[in-house]
């Protein structure tokens, strides 16, 4: 099954600075976040949600999201987590910066989404640090850790055990907006369009 990517606009001109990178080869469905619903999902098996949609609202209709999940899909959230809607997740922690080196972040595990990215073009963007991210999540032994600040506090993570299917949480930025830098942050974008290849696979698999 190819990738049915959908994004849920925020639409406001916050969430404007977090639109991802236009791709020629792939069309991702525009879902503005007060028509989520579970028949705007029907033919979407990637939900990606930015930093800047309601998570009120979110969390009143946290059971669309459930839904979507346990038909065996995929949620990728980029952001700050302030309100339960997201099934296992812990709520965003900002980190405690002594240093600039603390907003330090490293590849764990083998990561293939960060695989070949190198922490100095990831944790500094123009001579200044943590523009890529600022906070952490908790997360439990069952979820698999792709990104941790110097500190060991966990910056991306994926989860395959709260739900039937897949969440990914990363406590930054959009993934997808990775490229054109001319930085080893630019393979961010196509190897993590892979991992969702290879994830939606494996769940359908599953099936």
């Amino acid at each position: 099954m190819n990738l049915s990517i959908a994004r849920l606009d925020p639409g406001h001109a916050f969430g404007i600075n977090g639109q991802m990178v236009k791709m020629t080869d792939l069309a991702i469905k525009n879902i503005p976040q007060y028509t989520l619903t579970s028949a705007a999902l029907e033919d979407v098996n990637v939900l990606i949600i930015p930093n800047f949609v309601d998570q009120e609202f979110l969390y009143a209709n946290k059971n669309i999201i459930e839904r979507f999940l346990a038909d065996k899909n995929i949620v990728v959230f980029c952001g700050h987590l302030f309100r339960p809607w997201l099934p296992g997740a812990s709520l965003f922690m900002p980190e405690r910066i002594q240093h600039h080196t603390d907003y330090n972040i490293y590849p764990q595990n083998n990561t293939p989404i960060f695989d070949g990215v190198e922490t100095e073009d990831m944790t500094v963007n123009k001579g200044v640090a943590g523009f890529f991210a600022r906070g952490y999540y908790h997360t439990t032994a069952e979820q698999e850790v792709h990104l941790r600040f110097k500190s060991g506090h966990v910056v991306t993570y994926v989860d395959r055990h709260a739900t039937n299917g897949t969440i990914v949480v990363h406590a930054g930025r959009p993934l997808l907006g990775y490229s054109g830098h001319n930085k080893t942050t630019d393979r961010i974008r196509p190897q993590f369009l892979a991992f969702l290849t290879q994830e939606l696979a494996r769940l359908q698999e599953a099936q």
